[in-house]
């Protein structure tokens, strides 16, 4: 990803400034979300694989699993350094 150069702060209007400012939250927003939703990914996919690996497939999801994909989906990032082992 690329910033472009801000402009001469100077020669900008307070509402233009003010302008900027929202716009550049609302990107830092953006990304936060998108950040969010691919650390919920790589959680659910650390899971899958530490589910594998444990060899405890049970062919379908246990209480645990739905906890902690609540949580993923809820923000909550869980410990993800006890799942890599």
């Amino acid at each position: 990803m690329e910033l472009e150069p801000l402009p001469e702060l100077g020669s900008l209007s307070d509402a233009e400034l003010k302008a900027l400012i929202g716009e550049l939250k609302e990107r830092e927003m953006e990304l936060s979300m998108q950040r969010r939703a691919l650390h919920g990914r790589i959680d659910i996919l650390r899971g899958e694989l530490v589910r594998r690996l444990s060899a405890k497939d049970e062919g379908e999801l246990s209480v645990l699993d739905l906890d902690q994909l609540a949580n993923i989906l809820a923000g909550r990032i869980p410990d993800i350094g006890r799942l890599e082992g």
